[in-house]
């Protein structure tokens, strides 16, 4: 053990930082971005809400990004207002500070996993136990094995992700509200992926009136393509977000990343259109794939997790071969496909009919 590794907390040694695997290759559909760059129109709308902000970078930045935060509730509707929301630098940020506000020692976070591999990373950095739930033999999670789990555990909090990472689930609303009924701590709903969904309804903003320990997470990241900019938020009781107060970093948000998040969302219109054309494509792989005879998930999300795979590593490397680059998220004969630009589909669907045809000894036999 060095030196510095001997001063380092004992809950951190031998722990390997995040990270997806990145490949310089023609399509790479592995970290679940928007396939699509931000639109020239878009870019300056977006460049005109910095431009106002440059001349007063000598100044903070308003520490509590209301204007954002307003904005953000009249994208999310529901009722909400600027006390019902807060934002951060991406959701990787917000679930952190509830967290360090709600976990910390002596806590502990109820996960489901497979499900967002940072989720546990988070825990163990603010110092809570995280506890892995599991999931049903087909992933899936019903009421009564949330409430089952909630019961044996009594966490401090519940994370549950809807629709789910890796597997492209949503979640039924009698999973949220077992959930809740069977808490007595925080339960959030991990939403990065929310607007993919095939039924705009499944969200669980509409749960949060009269639920003060619910809790909704959201991105820019995904449907904004907004993951360079780093911008997250959640929704709640107002008096669930004055207490992240308690924790937030001073002028977290910068005066740049405010704006910026804002000249996106002035152009939800625009953006949504690129959603669409991303879930056409998500569903123009399932019923593809499908017809190739692998078993596919039916995803509410901007990617699908694709089965069928004797060697799923196997599988990856033929399909990189192929100069595409897809995601081994450890699960036994499956693999997790971002959905992309309809070149890149059409790339991503001939690379699987050349491993068909080259190496079928590497899939199962279809049922």
């Amino acid at each position: 053990m060095t030196e510095i590794e001997n001063l380092l907390r004992a809950d951190l040694r031998g722990q390997s930082p995040y990270g997806a695997p990145q490949l310089d290759v023609p399509v790479q559909l592995n970290t679940n971005e928007n396939a699509f760059a931000i639109p020239e129109e878009v870019a300056a709308v977006v460049a005109e809400f910095i431009g106002r902000e440059l001349r007063g970078l000598n100044r903070y930045p308003d520490r509590d990004a209301v204007a954002l935060r307003t904005d953000l509730a009249a994208y999310l509707g529901h009722g909400l207002t600027a006390d019902h929301v807060w934002a951060a630098n991406g959701s990787n940020e917000i679930l952190q500070q509830l967290l360090q506000a709600f976990g910390g020692p002596g806590r502990t976070v109820l996960g489901f996993m497979p499900s967002y591999s940072m989720h546990p990373l988070l825990a163990r950095g603010t110092g809570t136990a995280f506890i892995d739930g599991g999931r049903e033999d087909d992933y899936t999670l019903s009421p009564a094995y949330v409430r089952a789990a909630i019961e044996e555990h009594d966490p401090d909090l519940v994370f549950l992700v809807s629709p789910n990472n890796p597997t492209g689930t949503a979640l039924d609303a009698e999973v949220i509200d077992a959930a809740y009924e069977a808490a007595r701590g925080l339960v959030v709903i991990d939403e990065a992926y929310a607007e993919f969904a095939r039924d705009p309804g499944s969200t669980a903003l509409g749960r949060l009136a009269g639920r003060k320990r619910l809790v909704v997470t959201r991105t820019l990241s995904k449907a904004f393509a907004f993951a360079g900019a780093r911008v997250g938020y959640l929704a709640a009781d107002p008096e669930l977000v004055e207490k992240l107060l308690l924790v937030r970093l001073p002028y977290h948000l910068s005066s740049i990343t405010q704006a910026a998040a804002r000249g996106a969302l002035a152009c939800t219109a625009q953006l949504q259109a690129e959603v669409d054309e991303l879930k056409h494509q998500r569903d123009r792989i399932v019923k593809s794939l499908r017809a190739k005879g692998l078993p596919v998930a039916d995803s509410d999300a901007n990617f699908v997790l694709v089965g069928g795979f004797k060697d799923a590593a196997a599988v990856w490397r033929a399909i990189l071969d192929q100069g595409v680059l897809i995601r081994d998220v450890g699960l036994p004969g499956r693999l997790r496909i971002t959905a992309g630009t309809e070149e890149e589909t059409t790339a991503l669907l001939d690379a699987f009919d050349a491993a068909l045809t080259d190496r079928p000894e590497l899939f199962e036999e279809s049922k």
